[in-house]
């Protein structure tokens, strides 16, 4: 899977930069082009005669030295990659990129490319554990950047515990899965809801519901990692964009309708995982209603079923829906599967706990015509691939 992929090794100042070298070679045998960028401190440990010979290609660690003149060599050297790697990356390392401070080489290039991001942390295992570094990795994670966590071993300054750079068979392999999996949804259009709706009584008041987007956002994060093209149509929620996603906001559910029916045609696959309002307020107040003694009654009516318009008027998407259940989970997501003309639908128990609606993660059941799965709990973003994997395979078998 890495045979003629373009690398960018970025090496920072840490002792595990002698395993940088072995990476290069391994990189470099199975059959990449390697391109390593040193920081000046790294070069306390291995020189940079060391990379250029087991890499055959030029090393790189001086913005103003340009090898080039025709070009400006760290933004040629960023649009050149196909992933970027960064092993070893020191604490330093990691809260320059978290903060956006470009000051020698491979800080530049960082903030120039477009290139996935491959983040190998080594340093002493309290340096992990310290709160920026905390906050500098969850940011890093909000960018879109991929993490190959250090592993647990004795340390350079005598510590035994989690810090140690991996090794290079492991971070190999870990590249060659993502570049396998960025491939599993090349070239589709994918478009997902999420989040809640709002319908307004007044202009103060509004029904709703807990939903708060985490399910939707992270399918459409790793869809996005996956290759494809996203549209994320979401709900009020407090929510970053995943990076390379195109959003469209909306608010009641006679907006997000009206956005889904808009993109829907030209979509591969169609992922509904939005807790859209059954009902809304008949009657609308253009000002706030004033309290009065007696109780207050709201007349409700039903809102457009969504789903299922998209299933009545799907022309080969493949159409996969979301149900929150609390009771008689398999039979309520059957007979939904069946009355909405969806090709798979993924059921989860909102009742569990771990599951549902405002956690980091949830434990579903997968069925399509294909499979029926019980899928064990998982972090949200581990689901999503899964669950993705799953569509994809399907796609395949299509």
């Amino acid at each position: 899977m890495l045979q003629g992929k373009k690398i960018v090794l970025g090496v920072s100042g840490g002792i595990a930069a002698y395993k940088a070298a072995a990476l290069t070679s391994k990189l470099t045998q199975k059959g990449a082009i390697v391109k390593v960028i040193m920081t000046e401190n790294s070069k306390n440990f291995v020189g940079a005669s060391t990379f250029q010979a087991l890499s055959r290609q030029p090393v790189y660690d001086d913005t103003f030295d340009e090898q080039d003149p025709t070009g400006v060599q760290h933004i040629d050297l960023a649009d050149w990659a196909d992933m970027f790697m960064l092993a070893p990356a020191t604490a330093n390392l990691i809260g320059k990129l978290a903060n956006g401070i470009a000051d020698d080489m491979l800080t530049t290039t960082l903030l120039a490319t477009e290139a996935p991001v491959y983040i190998a942390p080594a340093m002493n295992v309290h340096m992990y554990q310290h709160p920026s570094v905390i906050s500098n990795l969850k940011k890093l994670d909000s960018f879109g950047f991929k993490f190959i966590e250090p592993g647990d071993g004795y340390l350079a300054c005598g510590y035994v515990g989690k810090g140690r750079l991996e090794e290079p068979e492991t971070i190999i392999a870990v590249l060659e899965d993502e570049a396998k999996r960025r491939k599993k949804l090349q070239g589709k259009k994918v478009m997902i809801t999420a989040g809640p709706t709002r319908e307004q009584i007044d202009p103060v008041r509004y029904f709703s519901n807990p939903s708060t987007g985490k399910m939707g956002f992270a399918l459409a994060r790793q869809a996005a990692d996956m290759g494809a093209e996203v549209t994320l149509i979401a709900g009020p929620v407090s929510l970053e964009t995943p990076p390379k996603v195109d959003r469209v906001d909306v608010v009641s559910a006679e907006d997000m309708y009206e956005s889904a029916m808009k993109y829907y045609k030209e979509q591969d696959v169609i992922i509904k995982t939005a807790a859209v309002a059954d009902y809304r307020p008949a009657l609308t107040y253009n000002h706030k209603m004033k309290k009065k003694d007696e109780a207050l009654g709201v007349e409700m009516e039903r809102t457009v079923d969504i789903l299922k318009e998209l299933g009545s008027h799907k022309t080969g998407q493949f159409l996969v829906g979301f149900a929150a259940e609390t009771q008689q989970i398999r039979e309520y997501g059957r007979e939904k599967m069946k009355n909405k003309n969806l090709d798979a639908i993924v059921i989860n128990d909102v009742s569990e706990e771990g599951s549902g609606f405002g956690t980091d993660t949830n434990r579903v059941i997968w069925m399509s015509s294909l499979e029926e799965e019980v899928l064990p709990l998982l972090d949200k973003q581990e689901l999503s691939r899964e669950i993705l994997h799953r569509i994809s395979k399907e796609l395949a078998d299509v």
